[in-house]
């Protein structure tokens, strides 16, 4: 059973085309895929909803980098994997702030039972 079928995005961050059905991610990869790109989308980028999206610049960045703000930071990421389409729970989860970086690395559990490992620097 296939849960869901994603595109492939290419080193660009764009869609791939010209290359059939490898162009095309199913189930966990498909998934790990989508939290990505939920991520990487911007709070105020998406002209449909500027309201969606993960706010970077509004509560993130530029914020003192102080143990407080992670957790804060941790929760918004959080919900935006827990919203993720395919995404069942949320089983490892890390997170560093260094150098103006927040990278997180994680591990879901898809709705199928799959498990899928995604890994961000913003």
């Amino acid at each position: 059973m296939i849960i869901m079928i994603y595109r492939v995005l290419d080193s660009n961050g764009d869609y791939s085309f010209g290359k059939g059905s490898q162009d095309f991610l199913a189930d966990a990869a498909a998934v790990a895929q989508a939290i990505k790109t939920n991520i990487l989308l911007l709070q105020g980028e998406w002209w449909e909803n500027i309201g969606e999206g993960l706010p970077l610049f509004q509560s993130i960045l530029g914020q003192s980098g102080t143990t407080e703000h992670l957790k804060a930071v941790d929760a918004i990421i959080r919900d935006r994997i827990s919203s993720t389409k395919g995404v069942s729970s949320i089983q490892n989860f890390s997170s560093t702030y260094e150098n103006r970086r927040y990278s997180f690395s994680c591990t879901v559990t898809t709705t199928v039972g799959q498990t899928a490992t995604v890994e961000v620097t913003l």
